[in-house]
């Protein structure tokens, strides 16, 4: 068996993964509406009008968040991983590696950084030619064999050839709004409890409630299609990495050995974990199907049997 139609595949996950990502802005303008129109009632207002009144604000607000994010994920990132520039004198192994691919699939280098941990974890990221980087950590440098290792960065690559960094950067963008909109909410019930109540307290409290259900459901559906497009484009990174290399059993020893030892101590962020090819936080090798529905990554052991398939 061989990997057949994997540049369809990577169209279709494509398109895909465009509607998700339309989803998102118009998830936010439907609970912005859901806001409005429960300040419109309670003040006897017309809830299109005020909407409309609203509406331009709120593209701006969400433009400056969307800009100020876009134009600072690479440091945000560096910071949250604590990963640092990786030296060509020091490491001419990785450079060598990772040039021979660059240089088969006609594409420019990434930039090279290193995460000073001794787990085995690695990740792409980026949003244009400038910006694209993987980074390593000192663990799947000095544990992984040449082949495994090539492995791992053609499945890197295979992310930003197929611009996988750049959609789950956006994605991310999006959850964040959710997550603050989530949190504001939360903090004016938590607000609106303290202090002297009165008789309007409690319409006001119980229209503070709605608001912070609405903006939970909206922040749960966020997750899930974040979560949706991580998992489906794990599955092509790998089929592609294997591709890139002709080494299928290569990836799957290295995600073997990966899976032994994921967790990165600087990661603290679920946004972050779900760039790297393991989630490197300790709660990603849960078994439960619940738990799996909230999963970043599908099931490394189910990664790692595909890939067996055509080794």
């Amino acid at each position: 068996m061989q990997y057949v139609g994997i540049d369809r595949q990577i169209r279709k996950n494509n398109f895909n993964s465009l509607l998700l990502l339309i989803t998102f802005p118009v998830l936010l303008l439907g609970m912005c509406y859901a806001f409005v129109y429960l300040a419109a009632d309670k003040q006897n207002e017309d809830p299109q009008a005020l909407f409309l009144r609203i509406f331009p604000f709120v593209l701006i607000a969400v433009g400056i968040w969307f800009f100020i994010a876009w134009m600072g994920n690479a440091a945000m990132i560096r910071m949250a991983t604590g990963s640092k520039p990786l030296e060509r004198r020091n490491n001419k192994r990785v450079y060598n590696l990772l040039e021979n691919l660059c240089i088969s699939q006609g594409m420019q280098m990434p930039k090279l950084y290193i995460i000073e941990d001794d787990s085995l974890n690695a990740f792409a990221s980026g949003i244009d030619q400038r910006s694209f980087s993987i980074s390593l950590s000192r663990g799947i440098i000095e544990k992984l064999e040449d082949d495994e290792l090539e492995g791992v960065l053609a499945h890197e690559l295979t992310h930003i050839k197929n611009r996988d960094v750049r959609v789950l950067i956006i994605s991310i963008i999006f959850v964040g709004i959710f997550a603050f909109l989530a949190e504001m909410a939360f903090r004016s019930l938590r607000f609106a409890g303290s202090g002297r109540r009165s008789k309007n307290d409690k319409g006001s409290g119980a229209a503070i409630l709605i608001a912070i259900v609405v903006t939970a459901i909206a922040y749960f559906i966020s997750i899930l299609l974040r979560f949706g497009i991580s998992r489906k484009r794990e599955y092509l990174a790998d089929a592609g990495g294997a591709d890139m290399t002709k080494k299928p059993y290569a990836l799957a020893s290295a995600l073997r050995k990966i899976a032994g030892d994921p967790a990165i101590e600087a990661v603290e962020s679920r946004d972050v974990a779900q760039l790297f090819i393991d989630n490197p936080t300790p709660s990603s090798h849960r078994s439960a199907s619940w738990d799996n529905l909230f999963a970043t990554h599908p099931p490394i052991e189910k990664r790692i049997e595909l890939l067996e398939q055509f080794a």
